[in-house]
């Protein structure tokens, strides 16, 4: 098929790079020039893991292009996506502007050329409950007919970063919401090679599809929330988090995954998608109660750290003089994202009470620095960035891990141990990273999400490599 992917953020060029790997023909569309031109040449704009070897098999086997216009990417094509931002609003709904944007630009080329036929128009953005109405509506009002010149679908990806590649090679679902019989086998011939191992393609109505998106996304991150909820709770009983996990795990009703407790949620899905689907149900004068749980709770889960980082360290509440490294910028592993990402909430908490950090990631520090530099931090302390993550444990009163990194998992703890200041140095695993004897052995003190506290043991330059601990991404 010759398909049209437009938008090159996350979502587009990865839905546009899969595409062109099933041997279809893809053309996709930015305005931002610098960002295509960098495509062209095959720099990558985005870290995926798996993505690179897709790309320059597309670009090399000429499935896959870029361009800044759209009339040329929308000429051939039989489905055009729309992959456009959909950042929340100040009053946390999301903000449509790109998306009828591009629909308006849409219609203004099909009715000024009737000969390129028949287009199916997917919004592949994650848009709120009648989205496709709308878009309908911007493209009808060029003299368009829906059915005859256009269709609107709405198929919503399911990918997370990290393994966004295999997500969309081998979906567990495709959603279309489609009411045009002719739209939906359109869009079952464009996927059905996606899908061979058994897994369904859901055909349902446009609302329902667009529901389903925020549903998911938001049934998942309550299903977080309610275990940091749970952790606080262990905490001040005397349980493990770890052990209640297993044990609640195991139940077929619930399920192991999204149950790993830690400083919060973040990224570009979760928080806007919760903040949507929470402004959806006020517009339609419902109070959705367990959402404005999820959203407060988690608020206060990214800045749970801080309180503990304060009285470890200070008798006046401030942190002038204090030096902490930080292990992990982005939202999660395997990305170079920061949209929401906890980490950025303790730097600037940190910083603003006068703590310097210094930070780490394997990937996302250019990205870190980018959001820095938009909107800076207002404390008296400052950022650093480190080379490597003993780099940044070094001289530091205190280590937070905020990103659960592999390479975080086996490091070696005498190393760190006497890099830090202090007998039994201070480190806060907001990920639960390692085992609470390990570090204790280690001869740290040692704290972490909804586990009992081990006294740190003294040892001498004997300690060695710790196991680390079974926590997995969620």
């Amino acid at each position: 098929m010759n398909i049209a992917v437009v938008g090159t953020g996350y979502v587009g060029l990865v839905s546009g790079t899969c595409f062109a790997e099933m041997g279809n023909q893809v053309t996709c569309v930015d305005i931002d020039a610098g960002k295509v031109d960098s495509l062209r040449d095959g720099r990558l704009t985005i870290y995926e893991p798996g993505l690179e070897v897709y790309f320059d098999r597309g670009r090399r086997e000429d499935r896959l292009r870029f361009t800044t216009s759209l009339a040329e990417a929308l000429e051939e094509a039989e489905v055009v996506f729309l992959a456009l931002p959909t950042p929340p609003a100040e009053d946390g709904s999301a903000d449509l502007q790109y998306v009828l944007g591009v629909a308006d630009d849409i219609g203004g080329l099909l009715a000024a050329n009737p000969d390129w036929g028949y287009k199916v128009l997917v919004d592949k953005s994650t848009v709120p409950v009648g989205t496709s109405r709308r878009v309908t509506d911007a493209v009808e009002a060029h003299g368009l007919t829906a059915g005859e010149h256009f269709d609107v679908v709405s198929n919503p990806e399911f990918l997370r970063e990290g393994v966004a590649v295999d997500d969309f090679m081998k979906p567990e679902r495709v959603v279309v919401g489609t009411s045009s019989e002719k739209a939906g086998e359109v869009m079952t011939r464009l996927y059905e090679p996606f899908v061979r191992q058994g897994n369904p393609i859901l055909l349902m109505d446009e609302e329902s599809a667009e529901m389903t998106k925020y549903a998911a996304n938001s049934l998942l991150a309550a299903k977080i929330t309610f275990m940091n909820e749970i952790a606080n709770l262990c905490e001040r009983v005397g349980a493990d988090v770890d052990e209640v996990r297993r044990g609640i795990g195991t139940d077929s009703r619930i399920g192991p995954k999204f149950l790993y407790a830690g400083i919060g949620f973040g990224g570009s899905c979760f928080p806007k998608d919760v903040q949507a689907l929470h402004r959806t149900a006020r517009e339609e004068g419902y109070s959705f109660e367990i959402l404005d749980a999820v959203l407060r709770v988690n608020d206060e889960q990214r800045k749970s750290l801080i309180p503990r980082i304060v009285e470890a360290l200070s008798d006046d509440g401030r942190l002038d003089g204090k030096t902490i490294g930080m292990w992990g910028l982005a939202f999660k592993p395997h990305t170079d994202d920061v949209r929401e990402a906890p980490a950025h909430v303790l730097i600037r908490e940190l910083t603003a009470l006068g703590a310097d950090v210094v930070a780490f990631d394997p990937e996302a520090v250019e990205t870190t620095k980018a959001t820095f530099e938009r909107e800076p931090l207002s404390g008296d302390g400052a950022l650093a960035y480190a080379e490597s993550a003993y780099e940044a444990a070094d001289g530091a009163d205190a280590l937070v891990v905020a990103t659960e990194w592999p390479e975080f998992r086996r490091p070696d703890l005498t190393r760190v141990r006497r890099s830090m200041t202090g007998d039994a140095p201070l480190v806060f695993d907001g990920r639960n990273v390692f085992d609470p004897q390990d570090m204790a052995d280690a001869g740290f003190t040692y704290h972490s999400i909804g586990r009992p506290h081990v006294p740190p043991v003294a040892v001498g330059d004997e300690a060695g490599v710790g196991r680390g601990g079974d926590a997995l991404a969620s």
